[in-house]
This record gives C-alpha cells, sequence and structure tokens, in this order.
C-alpha cells in the first residue's frame, strides 16, 4: 500500500525516525505540501497522514482510492469529515500525547508574564544589575502565585493536569465544562469549583484555555468577557488561536484592562505582521510549541505509527470517522 506524509517537519524535523511507518507501506514524506500541490501529492495513495495540510471536500473528491486520514495531531478541523463519512475514509487522530508539555508552557508563560524573569535577565545582561547601589532591583511588579485563583475552560486531560500543578503553586482553582458531573467524584477535584463562565471570568487572576475549537468556542474570549475581567488578571491560551477575539484582546491589553497574555497559538499561523497581538503591551507569545517537545513528539509517532497498524490490521483505534 501506498502512504503520503503531507507536511511531516513539524512533527519530525530530522530527530526522530520514520522507520516504523516505512514499515507498514510504501512511504513517501513531504516537509510540507502546499494546498496546489496536495492532489497531486496525494495521487493513487490509498493511507495518507496529515498535520496541518488542509483535505477538503474538493481535494478528497479527487481521491478515489484513499482510504485512510491519519491527522498527526489531536485537532481534525483540518479535515472534511462528512465527507470522509460519505465516501467510508476511516480518520484517526493523536490524543493525549502532549498533555504534560501543554500543561508545562501555561506555566511556563505564567511564570514569565509573574516575574518578568526574560526582561530582568535582559536588564543584567545590559549592565544595569552591575550599576545597581542594591544587591537586588526589579524594575516590574513581581507576582506570587500561591493564593491566587486559576480559571480553566475545558478540563480534559490537558485542564486537569493544569488544575494539578495550579494546586501544587498554592492557587484555588475553578473549572468550567460541558458535562462537569463526570468530574466530580474524582479525588483530585474535590477542591475545585465547576462554575459558569461569567464567575470564572470574574473571578480569577489568571485564565487558561484547554476547550476544543467549535462553532460555539470559536470566539469565546471577546471584548464581552474580557470586561469582565480583573485588570490585574492575565490570560493563557494554549489551546486554538481563534477561541479568542484578537483585536478585542489587544485593545484590552494597550489600555491596561489586562494584565498581560501569554499565548502560543494565533487565529493565522504563521501570523500576518499586521496581527494587533504582535504589538500589543504585555503580550508574550510563542510559535505554537507547546506541544513540541521531544518526548511529545516522539509518543505522538509511536501512537501514529499504531492508528496505521491497527487500521492495516481492520482494528482502527483512536478513530474519529
Amino acid at each position: 500500500m501506498k502512504l503520503v506524509v503531507l507536511d511531516g517537519y513539524a512533527l519530525n524535523p530530522g530527530d526522530l525516525s520514520w522507520e516504523g511507518i516505512e514499515g507498514l507501506a510504501s512511504c513517501t514524506v513531504y516537509d510540507r505540501t502546499s494546498p496546489e500541490l496536495v492532489v497531486e501529492r496525494v495521487g493513487d495513495a490509498e493511507l495518507v497522514l496529515t498535520n496541518k495540510t488542509i483535505l477538503n471536500r474538493p481535494m478528497l473528491g479527487k481521491m478515489p482510492q484513499l482510504r485512510y486520514i491519519g491527522v498527526l495531531a489531536t485537532g481534525v478541523n483540518v479535515i472534511d469529515l462528512d465527507f470522509a463519512r460519505e465516501r467510508g475514509i476511516t480518520v484517526t487522530n493523536v490524543p493525549g500525547y502532549g498533555t504534560s508539555a501543554v500543561a508545562q508552557m501555561v506555566f511556563a508563560l505564567l511564570l514569565e508574564m509573574t516575574l518578568q524573569v526574560g526582561h530582568h535577565s535582559n536588564l543584567v545582561r545590559n549592565g544595569a544589575w552591575s550599576r545597581s547601589p542594591d544587591f537586588s532591583f526589579w524594575d516590574r511588579p513581581l507576582v506570587e502565585l500561591g493564593g491566587l485563583t486559576m480559571g480553566i475552560i475545558g478540563f480534559g486531560g490537558i485542564g486537569q493536569n493544569v488544575a494539578r500543578l495550579a494546586k501544587a503553586f498554592g492557587m484555588r482553582v475553578l473549572a468550567h465544562a460541558p458535562h462537569p458531573g463526570k468530574f466530580l467524584q474524582a479525588t483530585d477535584n474535590q477542591d475545585l469549583d465547576f462554575v459558569d463562565l461569567e464567575r470564572l471570568f470574574k473571578g480569577s487572576d489568571v485564565i487558561s484555555l484547554h476547550c476544543p475549537l467549535t462553532e460555539e468556542t470559536a470566539g469565546l474570549v471577546n471584548a464581552s468577557r474580557l470586561s469582565l475581567m480583573k485588570p490585574t488578571a492575565y490570560l493563557i491560551n494554549t489551546g486554538r488561536g481563534q477561541l479568542v477575539d484578537e483585536v478585542a484582546l489587544a485593545a484590552a491589553l494597550n489600555e491596561g484592562r489586562l494584565a498581560g497574555a501569554g499565548l502560543d497559538v494565533l487565529s493565522s499561523e504563521p501570523p500576518p505582521a499586521d496581527n494587533p497581538l504582535l504589538s500589543a503591551r504585555n503580550c508574550f507569545i510563542t510559535p505554537h510549541i507547546a506541544w513540541a517537545t521531544r518526548a511529545a513528539r516522539e509518543r505522538l509517532l509511536a501512537i501514529v505509527t499504531e492508528n496505521l497498524a491497527s487500521f492495516l490490521a481492520g482494528q482502527p483505534q483512536n478513530r474519529v470517522v
């Protein structure tokens, strides 16, 4: 069987091995594939792996041999799932591989905003400490996490891991999930509160987004909800960029109505130069790397390989369609 990997570079820029995949099918790996080349490169392949390369209805309609699409990620919004269902194309994804890595990034962003590590390190490198008359100095407020309230929107594996870390820092936790009942009996959740969105936005000192991108959650953080937040609060998004109204967030930051934002995702990636958040005050942006620790990518590739092997054995796992 023929297998095409449309955009393998982000997952494996050269520090991992495709050996497991190559042992299952005749494999061609492309680092990246532009939209106009997708149909040509897939050709008569029965199996395709894609990360962020879109496979829409017109494209899929020109791939009569296609039987399987493995998404190299958790989110599957790059695939026309309705068409895949109509055509009997199996679609799988990779849940859970980045839980620890993404939760770690949440606190990397939060600690940067609250302790200004990078800023003060640059001051030292530029000689400010050497010129200081005192043994210690800081020129921005330093914020302690203990006693603050962390609001978590979305309470899957990552959200739960963030809650555990927040409690380890001595934070109180508020959470919002569509069906909170299934979480309430867990021992880890006995000391947190499930609340509605209004109470979460009003009561949190930090809000971290971990919900999937759907029609209901697109633009979840908008001007109205930002207006509910404390001016001392921080927003963190390691989920999907489209969860946030970026113009409204930039305005809140620039007008001092929010203390800071830590973002690993934006609505368009890579972002255009005129994205207002690139120049917004107290906005810390990383280039969608929360998922990309080597350990997380190794887990991802291992699950991708297992997904493909299971499909070929007639028992697909992690099936979305």
